[in-house]
């Protein structure tokens, strides 16, 4: 087996000449890389050959073979996946034709499944693939010892990047501003791409700030988005990030978390705000890996609006 060293320099450049080379030696039309968060199932990569899949796509992770095939209960090489009850019964059969599998699980360094490399074909295969068991063993663990030790770097670049952002900070609350939060984006969306992880947004829009600086003065409505922005950077763990976008909008990126616990943040933010005599809108959204999260930007927002009209209509 002859892998080129290129293999060893990202994630993305290993899954890109694993996947190669497994079309090359064992045919399949479609072969993945996949991670599973909840019950979606993403596609991070592909080597596609008629299927029609692409990075981004999203099904339902109960449906599929991989689901089975981690848990034990279908085997990891099906050359006529017909033949497998499990398999056969599984609802993807829906969405595309299959009649061949391949399935290996993608392990986290604590055990957890962070996905899968799996192939698929419309037609049944010879049984003698199933000798290339061991080499697909080898190539899983290459690829989820890859994936780790970036995974680590990961936390420690993100780090690294708001170091060298803490110029790009507002000058009145000490929260990053507008740029530093759009560079934030782009190099968190290219993780996101890369990784399959959740990240979330909350947009928080402060309700009364015109009426504070009208009959109060200016100096008042400065203490309030101080206040706010205080509440908000102790609000959030330190990977998280807090800018102000500008004027009275304040926005969060919750990094490697799903909308359940965005929304547990969101409800703690809103009480603490509450009971510092602060109100605002608040509108949260999780990328979706079909959109990306300049579209998750845009829905929280959108969110944040429609209840900034409920709280001015229930007044």
């Amino acid at each position: 087996m002859v892998i080129n060293q290129l293999l060893f320099k990202d994630f993305n450049a290993a899954g890109e000449q694993v996947l190669k080379y497994l079309h090359n030696h064992l045919g399949f039309s479609l072969w993945m890389i996949t991670r599973t968060e909840g019950n979606d199932w993403i596609v991070l990569q592909t080597e596609d050959h008629g299927y029609g899949i692409q990075p981004g796509h999203v099904f339902n992770w109960e449906d599929s073979y991989c689901s089975q095939m981690v848990q034990g209960k279908g085997p990891r090489i099906a050359p006529n996946s017909e033949e497998i009850k499990l398999y056969a019964e599984a609802k993807i059969n829906n969405i595309a034709d299959i009649k061949a599998y391949i399935g290996q699980p993608l392990i986290n360094e604590d055990g957890s499944l962070f996905g899968t490399l799996c192939a698929i074909d419309p037609s049944p295969q010879p049984k003698n693939i199933e000798d290339a068991s061991d080499l697909l063993e080898l190539l899983s663990q290459l690829l989820s010892k890859i994936l780790q030790s970036e995974l680590k770097l990961n936390e420690q670049l993100r780090v690294s990047e708001k170091l060298k952002l803490e110029s790009l900070t507002d000058h009145l609350t000490g929260a990053f501003n507008r740029r530093a939060w759009d560079d934030f984006i782009n190099l968190e969306e290219t993780r996101c791409k890369t990784y399959g992880h959740p990240t979330t947004v909350i947009i928080i829009d402060l309700n009364r700030l015109k009426h504070v600086n009208d009959e109060l003065g200016h100096e008042e409505g400065d203490k309030l988005i101080q206040n706010t922005a205080n509440i908000l950077k102790q609000s959030v763990r330190s990977n998280d990030l807090v800018a102000r976008l500008g004027g009275d909008e304040f926005g969060i990126l919750n990094i490697e978390t799903n909308l359940e616990n965005t929304h547990k943040l969101a409800d703690r933010i809103l009480k603490a705000l509450n009971n510092a005599g602060i109100s605002a809108a608040v509108g949260i959204a999780a990328r979706d890996p079909s959109k990306g999260l300049k579209e998750a930007l845009l829905e929280a927002d959108r969110e944040m609006y429609k209840n900034k009209i409920k709280s001015k209509a229930s007044k």
